[in-house]
């Protein structure tokens, strides 16, 4: 379910909201991928900052994404893997 709703986001150029852990996160999804430990993750830019973060499936809760908001990505948006 996850990966759909992130796929959507990426796809569409959406910004989405979640809680990680106890934070919220505004991001700009860029790209999902498994690890070599077997671990889903997101890579994103956090609104307000000029870096790329990774985020981990597991800790990720309260997902909305927020259909008013698009964005220009800083690098190239690829398929994702599920």
């Amino acid at each position: 379910m996850k990966s759909e709703i992130f796929a959507s986001a990426i796809y569409g150029r959406k910004k989405i909201r979640f809680l990680y852990g106890l934070n919220e996160v505004l991001l700009e999804p860029y790209y999902i991928m498994r690890e070599k430990s077997g671990k889903k993750v997101i890579y994103g830019r956090p609104v307000n900052s000029n870096e790329v973060k990774k985020f981990e499936y597991n800790r990720i809760t309260n997902i909305r994404v927020l259909n008013s908001s698009r964005f220009s990505p800083i690098i190239r948006i690829s398929n994702y893997i599920n």
